[in-house]
């Protein structure tokens, strides 16, 4: 410090402390041999001293003078050191150490400077926000009990702020206690900010003097809310779909990028040159297709500023002529369209009965096998849900017509009957057999397919008879017979049994020549077992006769 310097090049010796703690101050004489007493003393701003202490050197005896300030503080060693606890601001003086002989005093002056570290610098009546293009009071930095007084400095992202003219404004003043004689600083600053000082940090700091030199304290970081006006907006469609419907609800969101946020717009709708003032959403229910077109949506203070969004509501009409249940008659024609409005192009399939169709049906003579329940479906395929389908019922009615077909058994008894019949609504058949004759098997009929099925009987008549198959629906009644001969059936009958009776009469005669082999048989077998029996005893006869001979013989 000044001081400092000022001591050093006059040779005044100097002892630094800090506030609160001991001064300690040496008497810096040497003590001579014929030493009587030493004493300390400061000098007032008026030069006259004032005796705070007192020690004998013969009496080994100390005495501290009643001085208010430095009652119960002072402590003086025998070497003449002097201690004054709790250092003050206020013991700041110059002390002198006397050293007294018989024939002489020897004086040794010391100063004594007192430093006070102050507080953390701190930023306080922080503006809530900061505005671009406003000189505006960004707040103060406050250190306080401070001694000697310190600067301050103001800092955006570490580097130093300096004044600028419009721009950065700094107020420093300092306050001292009269007690303490402590000082506090405070620097206020003022700031135009730019959007450039969005979430930058502003902090402050004190300099200061204290026992060992020159020291920095910084505060803590102070982050500032911005506010700028909105330069641009822009539009959003909600919720982002890739295609919109007819039917859907569409949001248009309106968005400034100011800060604050604007919170109010107007909506300009396709065709309306009046805008519609709005919160920052506009809704649009159950849409249609005159809605497409371009939205705007504008800053209520600035009509300039402005945003657009181009939407279009897809939609898609089908028309299926003719449509629902279609009644014709076989042969008829009947020309189908399905036709289709979109606002793309859009897929076209065709079912019958829920089968595919390769192609659109075309109907120049209705037949039976078309009947049946046709499906025209469309689709946008890029439109999630836009899909359409009619559908048309076809009936195809036709009077009743009959064909009767014969088939003779192979084994020519019987002979089978059948009633072919074609006809819509199924037609109903019923036989009728003019003649005698027995039916073999009831009616048996096929599955109605088509508009067709047949009905058929096994007869076995015994003389000519007339067949008649009758069919009838809701539009006519139609009868077709046939005529069955009985003639080719009894004459294979005859060769039947002719055949028959000459099998059985060829068994009996073959059974009969059988019967007189058997007999002859028989009897012959008699009359050669008698010439066997009389050739047997001849034969005994003969060898007895031949043993007889030996034994003669011998």
């Amino acid at each position: 410090s000044l001081c400092s310097l000022l001591c050093f090049c006059l040779g005044w010796y100097t002892v630094n402390s800090a506030y609160g703690d001991t001064i300690i101050m040496p008497c810096r004489l040497d003590v001579p041999q014929n030493l009587m007493f030493g004493k300390w003393k400061y000098e007032k701003p008026d030069g006259s001293p004032v005796f705070i202490a007192f020690r004998s050197s013969t009496k080994k005896s100390v005495q501290y003078d009643d001085v208010p300030e430095y009652k119960d503080r002072l402590s003086l060693s025998e070497n003449y050191t002097l201690s004054i606890s709790n250092a003050r601001i206020s013991d700041e003086k110059r002390f002198v150490c006397m050293l007294v002989t018989e024939d002489n005093v020897f004086e040794a002056p010391t100063i004594v400077k007192v430093f006070k570290q102050p507080s953390k610098p701190e930023i306080v009546s922080k503006a809530l926000f900061l505005e671009t293009e406003q000189l505006k009071k960004l707040g103060d930095c406050i250190s306080e009990d401070s001694y000697p007084d310190g600067n301050i400095t103001w800092y955006r992202n570490g580097k130093v702020l300096h004044p600028l003219e419009g721009a950065v404004v700094i107020i420093f003043k300092k306050e001292m206690d009269p007690v303490t004689q402590l000082y506090t600083m405070t620097s206020t600053l003022e700031y135009k900010t730019t959007k450039a000082d969005i979430q930058m940090p502003f902090t402050c700091s004190v300099t200061y003097y204290g026992p060992s030199g020159q020291k920095t304290v910084h505060s803590e970081q102070a982050v500032f809310d911005i506010y700028y006006p909105t330069e641009q907006v822009t539009i959003q469609v909600l919720p982002p779909k890739t295609a919109i419907k007819e039917g859907d609800n569409i949001t248009l969101k309106c968005l400034g990028n100011g800060n604050p946020p604007p919170e109010e717009f107007l909506f300009y709708l396709p065709g309306q040159p009046e805008g519609i003032r709005s919160s920052n959403t506009y809704t649009l229910t159950d849409v249609r297709r005159n809605a497409t077109g371009d939205y705007k949506c504008s800053l209520i203070d600035k009509k300039s500023t402005i945003a657009s969004a181009a939407i279009t509501v897809h939609y898609l009409d089908l028309s299926l002529n003719p449509s629902g249940e279609v009644t014709r008659q076989i042969g008829d024609a009947l020309p189908v369209s399905c036709t289709i409005s979109a606002s793309r192009n859009a897929t076209v399939v065709w079912m019958k009965d829920n089968i595919r169709l390769r192609s659109s049906p075309s109907f120049s003579s209705l037949h039976y096998q078309d009947a049946g329940n046709y499906v025209c479906e469309t689709a946008l395929q890029e439109v999630e849900g836009l899909k359409k389908r009619e559908s048309l019922t076809l009936i195809v009615e036709g009077k009743p017509q009959i064909k009767m077909t014969k088939k003779t058994d192979p084994s020519g008894l019987s002979k089978t009957i059948i009633c072919h019949v074609e006809g819509f609504p199924k037609p109903a058949i019923q036989w009728t057999i003019t003649g005698s004759g027995s039916v073999i098997n009831q009616t048996e009929e096929s599955p109605y397919i088509n508009g067709r099925y047949y009905s058929k009987i096994i007869i076995s008549p015994e003389e000519n008879v007339t067949l008649t198959c009758t069919a009838e629906n809701q539009l006519e009644r139609t009868v077709n017979s046939l005529n069955v001969s009985a003639n080719e059936n009894r004459e294979k009958v005859n060769d039947q049994a002719k055949l028959i009776v000459g099998i059985v009469v060829g068994l009996l005669l073959a059974a009969l020549v059988a019967g007189v082999v058997y007999w002859l048989y028989m009897k012959k077998s008699k009359t050669a077992s008698k010439h066997v029996n009389k050739d047997l005893g001849n034969m005994e006869e003969n060898k007895k006769l031949e043993e007889n001979n030996h034994k003669t013989e011998a």
